[in-house]
């Protein structure tokens, strides 16, 4: 009797204990709940957002050019729909494999080598894998007579924890065409290099930013009066506008001040339009950056949103690791600093003409990353809150972006025409209208 009994409970150990091995394998099954794909000049990303971390392989076949992506033990619901091929990525399929397995095969045009990471759980979004294809390399050439070096110091950048904000169903709307830019006519007479500033359409691509209640999204907005801008500096002899983006795709924050740098930018100008969680909140602000943290906790929180877009594009941390690390700020950056608190100055006081200016009348401070570029005088402009009703309303208004875009014009020319930098052709006008030279083919600093 008692044999029988222990027998009895052997085997029952044995079910227990062959259950508790099986169960993990079926506890640890993962879904995924969304699947990405966009390409842009950086390169072209799949992102896979999962309801659980899981373990993954991922490697080329050829004959034809292939990317194979295995995730174990993962499901795709019926309904999930894969995006189109876009870039190099003619198609994007997916079947199961065997033991619960997925698999998802990248059809390309030609042989590109792949990049793959995870990015853990942050605000609104789950587990990520994610796999890049390198972009094809583009050469940008600086003009030819800005004076502009690259900096033999270095970039600061910083990356912190995404802070959720509330995201309406994006209905997205039209953007304006990009305003044909006018000709400039100058005098013969007028001689030296156009002043270049950078403007910078916030987010893009797969971050579309902040959404507003009505499905306004920041990136769409963002663009179209970055594009209305670039018009209006065009328009003023002696300055000439680029782009940092150019359409609807996504550029790292590092690679924003990379671009102005390497097109020579004399002044970078990012374009936003944000939201708080206080939806009561409105007008429009302008950052530079602080060396010391933010000048207040809405400026802090204003700043870790918008450094968190890597994040939301995919961008792994780990290979930022040099880049994070703390570097000293060297006498550039901080007349640099100087330089942009009195440009700003200048831009918010050209905007209290088009709409009310949220909270301190003053410039403000915070730690944005697409600001630290340590020789380039750099500016954060807050259109309006995304978030108020009122503000979305005028934000997708065509009109009401000219506007905007005609006062940040307004002020970067007051600021630039009370510091026209020796040698430009800006100098060379304002010296010739102050009377102070006869010649104005010869540049000076003018005050």
């Amino acid at each position: 009797m008692l044999t029988r009994r222990l027998r009895s409970t052997a085997l029952q150990l044995a079910w227990l204990v062959l259950s508790l091995a099986w169960l993990p394998a079926w506890a640890n099954t993962a879904r995924v709940t969304d699947v990405r794909l966009w390409s842009g000049p950086e390169g072209t990303r799949l992102v896979i957002e999962l309801s659980a971390p899981v373990e993954y392989d991922v490697f080329t076949l050829d004959h034809p050019d292939r990317v194979v992506v295995d995730l174990a033990n993962t499901t795709l619901p019926a309904n999930e729909s894969l995006p189109s091929g876009q870039g190099p990525v003619k198609s994007l399929r997916s079947g199961p494999q065997q033991g619960q397995g997925l698999r998802f095969v990248l059809d390309l045009a030609e042989a590109l080598k792949p990049r793959s990471f995870v990015v853990g759980p942050d605000g609104s979004a789950g587990h990520r894998l994610v796999v890049e294809l390198p972009g094809s390399p583009v050469v940008v050439a600086a003009p030819m007579n800005a004076a502009r070096t690259p900096p033999a110091g270095n970039e600061v950048l910083a990356m912190v924890a995404d802070t959720s904000r509330a995201v309406a169903a994006p209905a997205v709307p039209k953007v304006t065409e990009p305003t044909p830019l006018p000709t400039k006519v100058a005098s013969p007479a007028v001689k030296g290099r156009d002043l270049v500033i950078a403007i910078d359409a916030g987010h893009g691509g797969q971050d579309p930013g902040a959404i507003g209640r009505g499905g306004t999204r920041e990136k769409d907005v963002t663009l179209a009066i970055a594009r209305k801008l670039a018009a209006e500096i065009n328009a003023e002899d002696g300055m000439q506008a680029v782009l940092i983006r150019e359409g609807d795709y996504f550029i790292t924050l590092g690679g924003r001040t990379r671009k102005a740098r390497s097109l020579g930018a004399d002044m970078f100008v990012s374009i936003h339009a944000d939201s708080v969680q206080n939806r009561a909140v409105s007008g429009s602000s302008v950052y530079v950056l602080s060396l010391r943290g933010a000048s207040d906790e809405a400026a802090k929180w204003l700043a870790d949103t918008e450094n968190a877009a890597d994040l939301k594009g995919g961008v792994s941390l780990d290979d930022s690791d040099d880049v994070l690390a703390s570097v000293l700020l060297d006498v550039t950056q901080k007349e640099s600093i100087s330089d942009s608190v009195e440009a700003a100055d200048s831009v918010l006081t050209a905007l209290r003409g088009v709409s009310n200016t949220h909270g301190t009348p003053r410039v403000r401070h915070a730690g944005f990353i697409v600001l630290k570029s340590p020789d380039i005088p750099s500016m954060l402009v807050e259109t309006a809150f995304i978030s108020n009703a009122t503000d979305e309303r005028r934000l997708r208004d065509p009109e009401h972006q000219s506007r905007i875009a005609a006062a940040v014009r307004t002020g970067v020319r007051n600021y630039w025409y009370d510091n026209p930098p020796p040698g430009s052709k800006l100098a060379a006008i304002v010296a010739a209208q102050r009377g102070g030279m006869a010649d104005a083919g010869t540049a000076v600093a003018g005050r």
